[in-house]
């Protein structure tokens, strides 16, 4: 007998011990940059620190009662369901309808789906920096477009009334290639064959689009409805740059009402801070729960 037949379990421990080795370094991170943070936010929830973030004391759940009777937080979190709705609909909807469009078998149509799918390359910085040029009162290209028309200038991000769905644009603007990239991708797993076989029954193309294209799509839909509700929660980078949470408090959210709880302006009131990214993860949760639980029995996997 060889010594290998003789001392399989040597060998099983072996295989234990290199698979641990190659696990271990993506333990880490996760560990360091997603474990500890989570339950370091959770603990300062609840306890008292000083300036640095040092726990001072235990102070149980009254932050989360302050959090939800105080009404400018409580205003805080329906500007942020606010923006979710102002930014996930359209982004899907126009995405899907750009990616229809451009399924088109014409001359030069890859250069346009390039062009569509441009805004995705650019940071929320970069968007951000070009829209701020455009909605300017004096000099912008919309309220010069206004002035063509006849029709009165829009103070778009220092008005209460025009600065959320102003910011929201910007968000669209920006998610509107991935989204029209994904739906392309989609469109194109679509066998040409039920199409033939549809036409040749008679079918038309809104026939087409409501029988064949958008129960195949279904599940392409439900997976960027889930990804975009969770990026739009945590939208950050074009509210700091454009609006820095105002007019009145009209742009804040629950991130960027975290950040002034915890760094802007001098602050440093890491348990309200806390109680808020607590809050804002139960939202996504919750919010994630509630699209699986009454929307993926509607996805036609095929």
């Amino acid at each position: 007998m060889s010594s290998a037949s003789l001392s399989p379990g040597r060998h099983r421990r072996k295989d234990v011990v290199v698979a641990l080795c190659f696990l271990a370094p993506a333990t880490a991170v996760f560990v360091l940059f997603g474990f500890y943070p989570l339950v370091r936010t959770i603990w300062l929830s609840v306890a008292a620190s000083d300036i640095f973030g040092n726990v001072t004391g235990f102070v149980g759940l009254g932050r989360y009662g302050e959090f939800f009777s105080d009404p400018a937080l409580r205003r805080v979190l329906l500007i942020t369901l606010m923006f979710v709705l102002l930014t996930v609909l359209p982004t899907l909807l126009i995405g899907l309808f750009l990616a229809l469009v451009l399924q088109a078998r014409v001359p030069g149509i890859g250069f346009f789906r390039t062009l569509m799918a441009t805004p995705f390359a650019f940071s929320a910085a970069s968007a951000a920096v070009v829209f701020d040029i455009f909605y300017s009162p004096s000099v912008g290209l919309f309220n010069g477009l206004l002035d063509l028309a006849g029709l009165p200038v829009v103070e778009w991000l220092t008005d209460p009334a025009t600065a959320l769905p102003s910011l929201a644009l910007v968000s669209v603007w920006r998610d509107l290639g991935y989204a029209m990239l994904v739906f392309s991708a989609g469109l194109q797993a679509i066998p040409e064959s039920l199409f033939e076989a549809a036409r040749t029954d008679g079918a038309g193309r809104w026939t087409l689009l409501w029988r064949i294209v958008l129960p195949l799509l279904s599940p392409t839909m439900f997976f960027l409805l889930v990804v975009s509700t969770i990026s739009s929660l945590q939208t950050f980078g074009e509210i700091n740059i454009l609006t820095g949470g105002g007019p009145d408090g009209a742009t804040t959210t629950l991130v960027y009402g975290l950040y002034q709880s915890a760094f802007a302006f001098g602050s440093s009131d890491y348990g309200l801070a806390s109680v808020q990214a607590v809050v804002l993860l139960v939202l996504v949760m919750v919010i994630t729960i509630i699209q699986f639980r009454f929307l993926q029995r509607k996805v036609f996997y095929g």
